[in-house]
């Protein structure tokens, strides 16, 4: 089957037979049978639910059947299909907009186990930690919840605890998932444009970022150390001595959720300046684009505190999106071909993005792309609705098999998200006006005689490596042809799948040559017309034995074949 294997102990064979059951249970055994994961679902569920193709459906009835599985499967599915909503460039977009309503809300645990966790992580008990915390959560995931506490110099502080066993559940199921993304590519190849291989991939990655709550606490440190002597933006101060990997103990900002200024809520009777929070924010955000490389890739509004004097505070840093000078390059590209309706500049920066698949036809992605271009070239700023733009370039590229590197979506998604807020506290802020400089300036410095030079040198240095390493790399591989030890691997596609195909028909025609065999030797001795007896019992007996047997191996072969679902 696939060349990736689970761990089989009696955990990963019993998760592995709920998933194939939840997914029977949506509609999706059609996929459970091709996957050769019908013997874990009883036969009367797999007969019925087979019948019932749901990817046969409508788009928005396979998006909640997909969501209704996520749901019931448990974290690691939820965080699936909440990263495959971030996903337009794959994902179409009716069934992103029923995934966008997963949630990661679930029941709290006990708190005398969370406390607990923190005494175990923290190597000292709550009590002498903190002056005080909270016995209720504030707020409950998936991977852990958040308490309220108090430190001993009387700081608000917000204290993030891991749920037990998580870790070891989330582990297993990407195995699982990892296992099941590559045998939908090899088994079910229709299945292979929604790339699930590259979804399982990011979210493990995601997940990996996740369970450790030093990589939150460090992403939090970083951008405080980066807004530091900037008075208009506020993260929150890390309190390194009371964190783990499983704990994170953090500064409780104060403020007031954007959404609620965006609204034109009282937002506590204080008179606001929106003009100027709308301005912080976006300053706040192109600074971590194009100064600091990083940025807060979750902007959604109740991650972003406001205050009547106008600073603009964030808070959770689990998502951080990075951008390389490399993809910084090509974005300054495809923008300034853009810019000057250069689209075959545009499909050359995605080639060197590798985010062009083997069925790309780069003439026909050209030409959407100016048609798109076309659409939106002139439009009056008031107009730009730059999430439109960007969900109708996903639908573009979707369909030329162009996968976008993941921390460029992630970067359009929040900039959209960005400009819509600011959008909301003025209307009449130019996004483009402020973008302008920066983007000069960043084009200045990347093409300029000291960065030009810089480049020049790392190119030596590769043509110089190249050119020291051939020599001996051609004598070892004639060395290797000579001596007889030159291999050549070909790898044959489904090639697994066949073999368990001959080897199940090829056992089938054996049982069923037995089953014969036994049928003819009991006839036979039946209608002998010889009166022996061994040990008491006629041949004649026997024969009807063999017969029994026959019948019991013969029933057994029919609900063998009544189990594959292959009866015709």
């Amino acid at each position: 089957m696939s060349p990736i294997r689970f761990t089989r102990n009696v955990r990963s064979l019993n998760r592995l037979r709920h998933i194939a059951q939840v997914l029977t249970q949506h509609g999706f055994g059609h996929i459970v049978a091709q996957v050769n994961l019908a013997r874990y679902v009883p036969v009367w569920m797999m007969r019925k639910k087979t019948r019932a193709r749901v990817l046969d459906a409508k788009p928005s009835t396979v998006a909640r059947h997909l969501t209704e599985v996520c749901a019931e499967l448990g974290p690691a599915f939820i965080k699936l299909g909440q990263l495959a909503s971030t996903r337009p460039d794959i994902v179409p977009a009716e069934v992103l907009s029923q995934l966008r309503t997963l949630q990661d809300d679930v029941p709290p645990f006990d708190s005398a186990v969370a406390m607990k966790v923190i005494a175990e992580e923290l190597g000292a008990p709550v009590e002498e930690c903190f002056a005080s915390i909270e016995a209720t959560p504030i707020a409950s995931g998936s991977i852990g919840q958040v308490y309220r506490a108090k430190a001993k110099d009387g700081t608000e502080l917000v204290v993030k605890v891991q749920r037990p066993g998580v870790a070891e559940e989330i582990q297993l199921d990407m195995q699982l998932l990892a296992w099941l993304a590559e045998s939908l590519e090899t088994l079910i190849p229709e299945l292979k444009v929604y790339r699930p291989t590259i979804l399982v991939a990011e979210l493990e990655e995601t997940l990996t970022r996740e369970l450790d709550y030093i990589n939150e606490a460090s992403a939090t440190a970083r951008f405080a150390k980066a807004f530091a002597d900037d008075s208009a933006i506020r993260i929150p101060r890390v309190y390194w001595d009371f964190c783990g990997p499983r704990v994170l103990t953090l500064e409780s900002l104060s403020g007031t959720n954007i959404d609620k200024l965006a609204l034109g809520g009282d937002c506590e009777g204080a008179v606001w300046d929106r003009k100027l929070v709308a301005r912080t924010l976006v300053d706040a955000y192109l600074k971590q684009v194009f100064e600091l490389g990083v940025f807060h890739a979750d902007p959604h509004p109740g991650n972003i505190l406001v205050d009547p004097s106008g600073s603009v505070g964030l808070i959770d840093f689990g998502q951080v999106g990075t951008i390389t000078e490399e993809l910084m390059t090509e974005l300054i590209v495809i923008v300034y071909a853009c810019v000057n309706n250069e689209l075959d500049v545009v499909v050359d920066a995605l080639a060197d993005m590798d985010a062009l698949g083997p069925e790309t036809e780069r003439r026909h992605l050209q030409r959407e792309l100016q048609v798109l271009l076309h659409k939106y070239y002139g439009l009056p700023l008031k107009r730009f609705d730059l999430s439109a733009l960007v969900n109708e370039f996903s639908d573009v590229v979707r369909r030329h098999d162009v996968v976008i590197p993941r921390d460029m979506l992630m970067l359009l998604k929040t900039v959209a998200v960005v400009k819509s807020v600011a959008a909301t506290l003025d209307p009449e802020l130019d996004l483009v006006e402020l973008v302008r400089p920066r983007l000069k300036k960043t084009l200045g410095e990347r093409f300029s005689p000291p960065q030009l030079l810089r480049g020049a040198s790392k190119l030596a240095w590769h043509a110089f490596s190249i050119a020291r390493r051939a020599p001996g790399q051609l004598r070892e591989g004639l060395r290797r042809v000579g001596s007889g030890h030159w291999r050549l691997n070909i790898r044959h596609e489904n090639i697994d799948r066949l073999v368990n195909e001959l080897d199940r028909s090829s056992n089938r025609l054996s049982f069923s040559i037995v089953i014969a065999a036994i049928i003819i030797g009991s006839s036979v001795v039946v209608s002998t017309d010889t009166q022996l007896a061994l040990m008491g019992i006629r041949v004649q007996d026997l024969g009807i034995l063999g017969y029994v047997i026959a019948g019991i191996l013969g029933l057994t072969l029919i609900w063998a074949i009544f189990r594959s679902g292959r009866l015709h």
